[in-house]
């Protein structure tokens, strides 16, 4: 299980890393544009994204 979660991790930070790398001026705006997002919108926005995560492992199990 620790295997499959550090392999885990691993994807992740490579695909956390393309936009920056491509398109890096592109990446800051959008930094700069979610630093004026309300903590609400972030935190609906974070929960939507984990539902759809659970969502595709249970369709993958």
């Amino acid at each position: 299980m620790w295997e499959d979660l550090g392999r885990a991790l691993c994807l992740m930070l490579v695909l956390e890393g393309i936009i920056p790398f491509l398109y890096p001026a592109r990446w800051r705006q959008l930094v700069v544009s979610l630093a004026q997002v309300s903590n609400r919108q972030l935190r609906v926005m974070g929960l939507a994204s984990m539902l759809a995560g659970v969502g595709c492992l249970y369709l993958l199990n």
